[in-house]
This record gives structure tokens, C-alpha cells and sequence, in this order.
């Protein structure tokens, strides 16, 4: 396999996943938002406008995906299924709970997109622009994480939970 093979198949695997990072994004705000009508009626509107991002952003790498021919990660029930379960018990954990999973999903995404922008800058530049054009509001989520959630200890197990299993996922998707 020549070396530009070796970068389609790279461009298009980083697309893959992060469409279904974008599915498991919209599942674990859709979750929290369920739970936030009936417990954290003054959060509904953050989350609400949250979840709009990940809709615009999983459309945004739906479309190249389509665009370009390329198949869905094989794993997007998973994400679905681990974002709604995310999702559903941060949420009965409480508020703080629900901005300390933004944080630690967020801080894994904005990591793991940088590596794939520099990537991409040098391999496909529409590749790089569908990534770049959600990088801003992946960041004003983490930034409202770590503003709303909290770092005492009795969270520490959620993050860590939380951050690994995005790792987990994402290393799942590349695989599928």
C-alpha cells in the first residue's frame, strides 16, 4: 500500500469517528436533558443549546462522509448506547455531575483534535476544515465544564470514568 493510500484511509477513519463521537455527543446531552427537565429546569437551555452544536457537528462530518463515498463507523449503536447511559446516570448524579462529564468528554475531544487537524493540514484540507469548524464550540463546552462543574474528589471517579471511556471508544471506532 503507497503512502497516499495509507492518508485516505487515515483522513477517513478521523471523519468515522468523529461522526460517532458527534452521535455519542448527542445522546448524552439528550439524556441529561431528560432528566434535567424534571430536576435542573435552569440548565435545559445550556443543554439544549449544546446539543444543537452536536447535531450541526454530526451533520457536518455526515455530509463529507457522504460526500466523499466513505462508510459510518460500524460502532455508532455503541456510541448511542454509551451516550444515553452517560448521559442518564451523570444526570441522576446531579448537576455538578452533568458539567464535570462535559469537561472530561470535552478535554479528551479537544485533545485527540489536535492531533488530527495537524494531521489533516497536511493530508486533506477539507478534512481539516470539517474539523476545525467544530473545534470553537467543543471548546466553549469544556470551558463551561470546568466553569459549572467542580473539581473535589467525590468527582474524581466520574472523570476518570468518563475520560477513559471516550478514550475506550475512540480506540473502539478506529477499529470498527
Amino acid at each position: 500500500m503507497e503512502i497516499a493510500d495509507i492518508s485516505i484511509k487515515e483522513v477517513e477513519r478521523i471523519i468515522r469517528v468523529d461522526h460517532a463521537g458527534e452521535r455519542g455527543a448527542i445522546c448524552i446531552y439528550k439524556s441529561q436533558r431528560f432528566i434535567a427537565r424534571f430536576f435542573y429546569k435552569d440548565m435545559v437551555v445550556q443543554l439544549d443549546e449544546m446539543l444543537e452544536h452536536e447535531k450541526e457537528h454530526f451533520d457536518t462530518f455526515n455530509y463529507w462522509l457522504v460526500s466523499n463515498q466513505v462508510r459510518h463507523c460500524h460502532a455508532l449503536w455503541l456510541w448511542s448506547l454509551g451516550g444515553y447511559v452517560l448521559g442518564f446516570i451523570t444526570a441522576l448524579l446531579g448537576r455538578k455531575a452533568i458539567w464535570v462529564c462535559t469537561e472530561a468528554v470535552e478535554s479528551t475531544v479537544l485533545h485527540h483534535l489536535e492531533w488530527q487537524l495537524n494531521f489533516l493540514a497536511q493530508h486533506d484540507l477539507n478534512a481539516h476544515k470539517a474539523v476545525l469548524s467544530i473545534k470553537a464550540d467543543e471548546e466553549q463546552h469544556h470551558d463551561l465544564g470546568s466553569l459549572n462543574g467542580s473539581s473535589a474528589m467525590i468527582y474524581f471517579p466520574i472523570k476518570f470514568i468518563v475520560k477513559y471511556s471516550t478514550k475506550f471508544a475512540i480506540w473502539l471506532s478506529t477499529k470498527l
